[in-house]
């Protein structure tokens, strides 16, 4: 058994054309996609400064190693990581060391905050104040600091880690609600309206799946930790995830063939929403962009204000 490039001992067989490589030839092949998904959507432009959401874990860091490879070669983009400290005992300071670390090797400046400093409080001391859905605060104050803090560094876009399999589960997800004005924001580039309140957020890893990822960061040595939030096993997108990854197992290709025939409808989804879009007001408050009075992250700490005085 050999790889299709060379006479090299393959490592993983594709599963899209059952084309088997060697790890040479995979780290290839997959930092190629990438490329070529940036090119595809056109992510990156001339003179950006990007940030990068790290988190320490094999998606994030996935990102910046490809990210700061291109850098190299494009001299006129600037890279920068931005770690967001939730506060989650066991895990997030443990994720934080592989991420100080791997910017250190690889001289990427990274910028830290927390939501004890933002909002004075870790997630493991919000989640023993309120009875609330875990992931509904945390994605709340994570996207809300990753705004703000990017705007603050003159970020001119914020790269994630999501993935092929991230996309899907949040496309099917918002099927099922039918919440088809929150799949308008989703793709490549996230957003429906440009607005200088919002740092545009790109996916760089969008046709990449998990375990595609996955092969890559171990291939490629990065020392991460392959592990989960712990609260990630409570709420929909767990049930979701374990629903696509069964079908996946039976049918191969389930998850891209939703993540390409939803690029399809895309388009009309953000016209459609554009053109109903609320106006983007700003919090009176905290001063961040909100469809309404108060951003849902104030609203969220007047909460725990009135759980500490009563």
């Amino acid at each position: 058994m050999k790889c299709k490039q060379c006479t090299e001992k393959p490592v993983i067989r594709l599963t899209n054309n059952n084309i088997k490589l060697c790890k040479n030839h995979y780290i290839k092949y997959f930092e190629k996609k990438v490329r070529y998904t940036i090119n595809k959507f056109n992510l990156i432009d001339d003179k950006d400064k990007i940030g990068v959401a790290l988190s320490g874990g094999k998606d994030s860091i996935t990102v910046l190693n490809i990210l700061n490879k291109i850098r190299r070669k494009r001299k006129n983009i600037e890279i920068e990581a931005i770690l967001i400290d939730e506060g989650i005992k066991d895990y997030r300071d443990i994720t934080m060391k592989d991420a100080v670390s791997f910017c250190e090797e690889n001289n990427i400046k990274l910028n830290i905050f927390s939501y004890k400093e933002e909002f004075g409080y870790t997630l493991d001391e919000i989640l023993k104040r309120l009875k609330i859905m875990p992931c509904s605060i945390c994605g709340t104050f994570r996207r809300y600091l990753l705004n703000k803090k990017s705007k603050e560094l003159k970020f001119t876009k914020l790269a994630t880690g999501h993935n092929l399999d991230d996309e899907s589960q949040s496309i099917l997800m918002n099927q099922l609600r039918s919440n088809m004005k929150v799949n308008a924001r989703l793709g490549p580039i996230n957003g429906v309206l440009k607005d200088e309140k919002f740092v545009k957020r790109i996916k760089p890893l969008y046709l990449m799946s998990e375990k595609e990822t996955a092969i890559y960061s171990f291939l490629k040595g990065f020392n991460v930790k392959f592990s989960e939030c712990p609260y990630a096993d409570i709420g929909y997108r767990n049930e979701i995830r374990d629903l696509l990854n069964n079908l996946e197992a039976k049918y191969s290709g389930t998850k891209s063939s939703i993540v390409n025939s939803f690029l399809e409808i895309l388009p009309v989804l953000k016209e459609k929403y554009k053109l109903e879009g609320k106006e983007i007001n700003s919090c009176i408050l905290c001063g961040e962009p909100t469809s309404r009075e108060k951003c849902q992250a104030c609203v969220y700490v007047q909460r725990l204000k009135e759980e500490l005085n009563n």
